[in-house]
């Protein structure tokens, strides 16, 4: 893979957090940029979103900058200090990470909203259908800035015995996401899955991250 399927993902050595929306670090970052309805057709400009990616020694670091020319679709009561089921069917931005490329089958699926709420859930694809551990804890923290025009969230998921910490020149396989506001239109996605409905568990599709 090459191109505009590969991330790079450069290391740091910053004690970065979900709320460092503006760090210096994300200079360094390689831009993702997901302008595309999961169809593969032109998203909006309007919807566009670009991603960034960092890993230190404690976490890899995921940065959404939105372009938010419509009202925010979020949860009237969110709570940002416990997991919230369902996040997708609100705004949000979503990574999903296959750490092991060669079973991107397995894989996790982070998600964090405009409000700041979150959601980490542990996938394996079978022939017989998708299995979905929602009682996986990841220890990820979230946080989201609401501006004129745009919505920045960022994510934070520590390494642990699920998501080990790579090594420089490991590739992972990963895809990236935005839902944003109502109807089929609403789903984004950086590599398309080319589905007849919405659907953005197609790991066959993922690009591919390299630690840098």
């Amino acid at each position: 893979m090459s191109g505009e399927s590969t991330i790079e993902a450069p290391y740091s050595q910053a004690k970065l957090t979900a709320t460092a929306f503006n760090h210096h670090e994300w200079s360094r970052a390689h831009p993702i940029q997901i302008t595309r309805k999961w169809s593969g057709d032109a998203a909006p400009a309007a919807r566009h979103a670009e991603a960034r990616i960092i890993w230190t020694d404690e976490s890899l670091i995921v940065r959404f900058v939105c372009r938010q020319e419509e009202p925010v679709t979020v949860n009237p009561n969110p709570q940002p200090g416990t997991k919230t089921a369902r996040l997708w069917d609100r705004d949000v931005c979503e990574i999903f990470i296959a750490p092991n490329a060669k079973t991107p089958e397995r894989y996790f699926e982070f998600e964090a909203s405009p409000a700041g709420e979150w959601l980490d859930i542990a996938i394996t694809l079978t022939p017989s259908g998708r299995e979905t551990n929602f009682e996986f804890q990841s220890g990820m923290s979230a946080a989201a800035s609401v501006l004129a025009k745009q919505t920045i969230v960022c994510m934070t998921i520590p390494w642990s015995t699920c998501i080990h910490k790579p090594q420089s020149g490991d590739r992972w396989r990963v895809n990236l996401f935005r839902c944003v506001g109502l109807g089929d239109e609403r789903y984004l996605a950086w590599q398309p899955t080319y589905t007849d409905e919405p659907n953005f568990h197609v790991p066959e599709v993922f690009g591919e991250l390299k630690f840098s």
